[in-house]
């Protein structure tokens, strides 16, 4: 997918980059019966309260229904179209299965309209087909990853990412995700082979603020432009870099500070992305 770009006729159009979208499948619609309504929260979490800043506003869009699952086993299907899906960076495709069946899925890297796709142990290793880790061969590329069985795909499902699959051992798989970890899933867990496609994304540019406000994010506030009564880093005679270790408006450290929870995960890590 390349990226198009502008003469600077304005200063919007000189940092200017977007993709061409030749990917597309050309006068397609959504299949009205895989979308469903989505509600603009704007950041604010079921009492009202704000839990993400600088959200609001944006384009009305429709959430799209993706197949995460690939539960339609041993079922062959034919790739209808490639579509743009506004909710997500990778571009989707519309199967639609000889028994009538349509899902969207996320759509790999190299997968046109036409090609075959199924979900099966005994498929063969191309794109967009699905199988358990079990069936897929050492240093394979994948991503969609199951980390519990039969919950659908939780890893590797932005625009561009991949995992590759490095050993087998006893009823785990070690999976070396896009961010450097290695952690270990369930060989059951059920993986997609391939990359995910829009490979370019990382290269957008909005070009001027309006692009952004589009997408519904609203303008973010450095701690320091703030007053006192806002931010712990704000106020000062004249301009200040902070005077303290970065932090939040509620002074937890943002640089360094371990926030991670969840420890029952840690057995499953093999090398962190992080080396100590």
């Amino acid at each position: 997918m390349p990226i198009k770009r502008f003469k600077p006729t304005s200063p919007g159009r000189r940092q200017f980059e977007v993709a061409d979208f030749s990917d597309l499948t050309k006068g397609v619609k959504p299949e009205r019966a895989l979308t469903k309504f989505k509600k603009v929260s704007a950041g604010r979490n079921n009492s009202g309260r704000i839990t993400v800043r600088f959200r609001g506003g944006g384009h009305r869009r429709r959430y799209r229904v993706i197949d995460f699952k690939r539960s339609k086993v041993g079922i062959p299907a034919k790739v209808a179209s490639i579509q743009y899906d506004p909710n997500r960076s990778a571009r989707i495709a519309l199967l639609n299965y000889v028994d009538g069946f349509k899902s969207y899925i996320l759509a790999p890297d190299g997968v046109k309209v036409g090609d075959t796709l199924v979900s099966s142990r005994h498929a063969d290793i191309q794109p967009g087909n699905a199988m358990p880790l079990r069936y897929i061969p050492t240093g394979t590329l994948v991503h969609a990853i199951e980390l519990k069985i039969g919950k659908g795909a939780q890893l590797v499902r932005s625009a561009g990412t991949s995992a590759q699959l490095m050993a087998k051992d006893g009823d785990y798989a070690q999976v070396r995700l896009p961010s450097g970890e290695v952690r270990m899933v369930h060989l059951n867990c059920r993986a997609t082979i391939g990359q995910v496609s829009n490979s370019q994304h990382a290269r957008i540019s909005h070009g001027k603020a309006g692009r952004t406000r589009w997408l519904g994010r609203r303008p973010h506030n450095r701690g320091v432009t703030m007053n006192p009564v806002d931010h712990p880093m704000g106020g000062g005679e004249g301009r200040t870099s902070g005077g303290r270790h970065p932090c939040s408006p509620w002074g937890q450290l943002s640089k360094g500070l371990k926030t991670r929870r969840n420890k029952s995960s840690n057995k499953f890590i093999v090398r962190r992305r992080k080396k100590k």
